[in-house]
């Protein structure tokens, strides 16, 4: 069973806070909040709300400030740091001042039951978070910049993708996602309204929470 809590959202249920960004915290084998949003402050009042305290892994999918701008303000909540190896060399130096620091190029395990796609895209580099289920995986996105239907191909290489949650951008190819089980479009997906039309989707707010 893997528990997905979203802690930061453009949306928000009451008592939760919404702001421009994305963050949600992965609870499986391992302990995993997925980017920061931009406003710690925000951040924190959420994850206090929810109950949630610290984690084993801060993983962040790109360098911009709607998605780590809050990760000083939890830092010190956690030991180890995962970010693409495109992060500028000034901030993984900060990061590694107060936690182990991870850098990623290429697919990889980063822990047991959680893996990253590694580094896609051109322009804007980008990494995604793949969690292990019982029977298959769930993805977990932060902007998509580099494509959703590339970051999915990419996670499809450890095996069979049962779900995907996140920020999808641009992404209108709509009908690919049908084949999932369950899709969670957040924060920055252009075609929301329409993605949640499909029976296998639902909403995504701060403090929505859903297991598998």
């Amino acid at each position: 069973m893997v528990e997905f809590f979203v802690v930061y959202d453009n949306e928000a249920k009451d008592g939760f806070v919404s702001s421009w960004g994305f963050s949600c915290y992965i609870r499986s084998k391992v302990r995993v909040l997925f980017d920061t949003g931009w406003d710690g402050s925000i951040l924190i009042h959420n994850l206090n709300l929810a109950g949630i305290d610290d984690f084993d892994y801060i993983f962040l999918s790109h360098q911009h400030w709607d998605h780590i701008g809050g990760l000083n303000h939890v830092i010190d909540r956690t030991s180890c740091v995962v970010v693409p190896q495109s992060f500028s060399r000034n901030l993984k130096n900060e990061i590694r001042r107060k936690a182990d620091l991870i850098e990623v190029k290429d697919m990889r395990k980063i822990d047991e039951g959680i893996y990253t796609t590694g580094e896609l895209g051109d322009f804007i580099k980008e990494q995604s978070l793949v969690v292990e289920l019982d029977d298959g995986f769930f993805v977990v996105t932060g902007c998509s910049h580099p494509g959703l239907d590339v970051i999915l191909k990419t996670a499809e290489r450890l095996g069979k993708i049962r779900g995907v949650m996140g920020g999808f951008h641009g992404f209108s190819r709509i009908e690919i996602l049908r084949r999932y089980e369950i899709v969670v479009p957040c924060h920055c997906t252009m075609y929301k309204q329409e993605i949640l039309k499909l029976k296998n989707a639902r909403e995504c707010y701060a403090g929505c929470s859903f297991r598998i």
